[in-house]
């Protein structure tokens, strides 16, 4: 049996009669709650949290946020954001309460810096394993939406992205793309080995490593910490601007140049304190 991304682009597959066969289905609608909740569990948000949900779709698991009770740190507030022009649109039918737009989550996540508390994505990540035509590809997609998804989250903030790999070649080009973009990143797999099997990326944006959001949860392969820029540079021997070494280098050139420059001593590149 093929896989729904395999044969057409989501904004084409899900047109007026497959978004309405997929948000009546009482059989694909009882598999959303579980996921969903899934997801939640492991977000564990504190208090009501700004929620970005990606591929929103119809708004199934939208209402799974919105009926979060109180006692549970609930309602929470969320967006919503889907390709499907016709899933929105049942969406706005069903009146829900989330904020939607009509967006492709493989050129990015257009929202400003630090907006929302966490993220949740359920069966839509995998829709941006598939080129679709030849000037894209699937890193290049991925890398977009991971690097905006990270923008948008708060320090601190969390995400769980639910998807189906096709294959491990598949589920490693995913967690790479997250982890290359910053994220702390664990993967969780529910019914390993069977047909039902569901895989989950645990990610989270710095203030902590993911081993700390991923404490006590069983089954949860921590595939890499995420690192900051600066640790990057640091381990792929970057010079990092404003440096002695870096100075130097500066200098170094300018002379080549034939430019005046002041000789070198062993106060360059040091840090002066601020006068006030």
């Amino acid at each position: 049996m093929s896989r729904p991304e395999d044969t057409l682009p989501p904004d084409l597959f899900y047109n007026d009669s497959e978004s309405r066969k997929y948000t009546t289905s009482s059989r694909i609608q009882n598999v959303q709650v579980e996921m969903t909740k899934r997801a939640l569990e492991l977000l564990s948000l504190p208090c009501p949290s700004l929620v970005l949900d990606i591929g929103c779709g119809s708004g199934l698991s939208g209402e799974i946020l919105s009926s979060v009770p109180p006692a549970d740190g609930g309602p929470h507030i969320w967006f919503g954001m889907d390709i499907s022009a016709s899933m929105l649109d049942i969406a706005l039918q069903r009146d829900v309460d989330g904020d939607l737009l009509l967006a492709d989550i493989g050129q990015g996540v257009p929202f400003r810096a630090g907006t929302f508390d966490a993220a949740v994505s359920i069966s839509a990540v995998q829709w941006l394993c598939n080129a679709e035509s030849s000037d894209t590809s699937p890193q290049g997609r991925l890398t977009r939406f991971f690097n905006g998804l990270y923008a948008s989250l708060r320090r601190g903030g969390k995400a769980v992205c639910q998807f189906y790999p096709k294959n491990e070649a598949q589920r490693n080009m995913v967690s790479a793309a997250a982890i290359k973009a910053g994220f702390g990143a664990g993967l969780l797999e529910d019914g390993a080995g069977t047909k039902s099997a569901k895989v989950y990326l645990v990610l989270s944006v710095g203030g902590g490593a993911i081993e700390g959001v991923v404490e006590g949860m069983a089954g949860v392969d921590v595939v890499q910490r995420g690192k900051s820029n600066l640790e990057r540079k640091r381990a792929e021997n970057v010079v990092i601007k404003g440096s002695k070494q870096w100075i130097l280098r500066k200098k170094e050139q300018m002379e080549r140049k034939g430019k005046v420059v002041k000789n070198s001593s062993k106060f360059s590149g040091r840090r002066r304190r601020i006068a006030w």
